[in-house]
């Protein structure tokens, strides 16, 4: 509920031209004008493309259901994952279109649909939910290095994607949190599935 409250915020300050979306293009264009060398934020802005994500997604969905020992519950957790993925674009296609916002000053310039990110919500769904069907088959430290590599590499993508000049600041933090949501649902599924109850 926290997630949507935030992203029910961010939506309306951008449809409303509200003081948060003032901030954001201010805190977008100093992003964009800082001296972080330009081939490494595309790199990073690079990792949201579906075809770098998606491999990784498809590679992780392969080794939880190889690893998991009963048929039975073989499939509901790398199934989840893969619905989660394919409600990306149904979620925030319309909202593109919905809201409509101009992008920033750069190559995309005059172009609108931006908010929220795409890319930002195909990585964060694609490399979050990769760690959800990993963490039950890790142990100790590696779990938490699991996320924190996750954590960070969502953080990268999204500066990546404002310091090029291809999204705003709130077009990433709104997909963020309605991956959260999509995110949780598979958590709650893969807990389930883990666990030998019958998952939803």
């Amino acid at each position: 509920m926290a997630l949507l409250a935030v992203f029910a915020l961010c939506a309306w300050q951008v449809a409303a031209h509200g003081p948060l979306r003032t901030f954001d293009e201010r805190l977008g264009r100093a992003i964009a004008g800082s001296p972080f060398p330009d081939s490494l934020a595309e790199f990073f802005a690079d990792l949201g493309n579906t075809a770098v994500a998606l491999p990784v997604l498809c590679v992780a969905l392969a080794f939880a259901a190889w690893r998991t020992p009963t048929a039975a519950r073989r499939w509901p957790g790398p199934l989840a994952a893969a619905l989660a993925m394919a409600a990306v674009p149904a979620l925030i296609a319309p909202l593109k279109a919905l809201l409509d916002r101009p992008g920033p000053p750069g190559p995309l310039a005059g172009e609108t649909g931006f908010f929220p990110s795409g890319h930002a919500a195909t990585a964060a769904v694609a490399y979050g939910a990769a760690a959800v069907l990993l963490l039950p088959l890790l142990r100790g430290r590696l779990r938490g290095w699991l996320i924190g590599a996750v954590v960070l590499l969502n953080l990268a993508v999204g500066a990546g994607l404002v310091r090029r000049a291809y999204h705003w600041p709130l077009d990433v933090v709104g997909s963020w949190c309605l991956c959260g949501c999509l995110l949780w649902a598979v958590l709650r599924v893969r807990a389930r599935e883990r666990s030998g109850s019958p998952a939803a």
